[in-house]
């Protein structure tokens, strides 16, 4: 029986969400598998991997191939590097302990790199967020500027057909007096 480490959809429309398995290599995509060995979620960044090293050299190690995107995805994780080092490890040319040494090392560095890019993305996410604040403080000033310039013309107009209203006022009391003044005499 042909067995491929494949990865099965999961996940809704527009959002996958696949499980790395090995399966029959003649079952359908998402159909009977013979065991799971791991997630792989592309939606977020950096994608969230998680699979089981050690059941996957095992798939290996028994004539399992992987498909391109598997295998760039064990490739990833290391489980490709921990094949290649066991192997060997059967050939006499490396000691089990040295082989385990070099795969610790490697995947020290690869988690350095996998935290630096996630510290550049969240920088880079810091950065944007701050760049829009500016951009929006800025165009608010421009808009309160904006108002009030308008306001003020509006006031000048307001306080212009005010003053002629205000002498208006002022003069029909004066009239009046005068009128009374006349009256009384």
């Amino acid at each position: 029986m042909p067995v491929k480490i494949r990865l099965q959809r999961h996940g809704k429309k527009g959002k996958p969400f696949y499980w790395v398995v090995a399966a029959d290599a003649r079952a359908k995509r998402d159909g009977k598998f013979l065991e799971k060995l791991g997630t792989y979620n592309p939606n977020t960044n950096p994608a969230q991997i998680d699979l089981d090293v050690d059941g996957s050299v095992k798939w290996l190690q028994n004539g399992a191939q992987p498909t391109d995107t598997a295998k760039r995805i064990l490739s990833y994780k290391g489980v490709l590097l921990k094949h290649h080092l066991l192997g060997g490890v059967a050939k006499g040319a490396l000691t089990e302990e040295e082989a385990q040494k070099k795969f610790e090392a490697w995947v020290e560095e690869k988690t350095g790199k996998v935290d630096a890019k996630k510290g550049d993305l969240e920088k880079a996410k810091e950065e944007a967020k701050a760049k829009a604040f500016e951009a929006e403080k800025e165009i608010n000033e421009k808009r309160i500027a904006a108002a009030a310039e308008a306001e003020a013309p509006a006031e000048e107009e307001v306080a212009e057909e005010a003053a002629p209203e205000a002498e208006a006022q002022a003069e029909e009391p004066a009239a009046e007096a005068e009128e009374e003044n006349k009256a009384d005499a």
